[in-house]
């Protein structure tokens, strides 16, 4: 997989955020499937232990370490199979999260954004997500997991660089 920086800035009604796109071949329920299945999501980030009904779990993103911390998650909003809203862990270092799937033509589009302000390093996290949502596709298309030194630093000065569009200004 080449990879290459996809991120870019959205306004939401409650902030900025950097938002990725991506694209799959596939059904919206099995593209939910690969974000909302803990042994699913093993495969690419972590997982999960709870009940999302009750409206949070835990989660652990062990791609990076077995003995990663547990993170609280905040599910505000799920709407399956198209959206889920999360505030992962708690202030100051929580992250607002969202996902929407759209599904035409046997196609499914995938938007994952997260919320970012002047105080987070876009340097950090504009790598960090392309770099795990790229480790999703080849864990659906059975391929090798990408590198992380492939993404970071390289990625860096072109999401601290990237500029903030007037449509995306609060």
């Amino acid at each position: 997989m080449n990879a290459k920086p996809t991120g870019h800035y959205e306004l939401k009604p409650d902030g900025r955020y950097l938002q990725f796109d991506r694209l799959f071949r596939a059904p919206i329920e099995d593209v939910w499937y690969s974000l909302t299945n803990p042994t699913a999501l093993r495969s690419w980030i972590g997982t999960y232990t709870g009940s999302p009904s009750t409206g949070g779990v835990r989660f652990r993103m062990t791609a990076e370490s077995e003995d990663a911390p547990w993170q609280n998650v905040s599910i505000l909003l799920c709407e399956a199979p198209h959206r889920f809203h999360l505030d992962v862990d708690t202030e100051p270092a929580a992250w607002r999260l969202h996902c929407h799937l759209r599904e035409a033509g046997g196609m499914t589009t995938l938007s994952f954004a997260q919320r970012v302000d002047d105080k987070l390093d876009v340097g950090e996290i504009g790598p960090g997500w392309d770099y795990y949502l790229n480790r999703m596709i080849a864990a659906r298309q059975g391929l090798a997991m990408p590198e992380w030194s492939d993404y970071f630093p390289a990625f860096a000065a072109h999401y601290r660089d990237l500029r903030v569009p007037d449509a995306a200004r609060p």
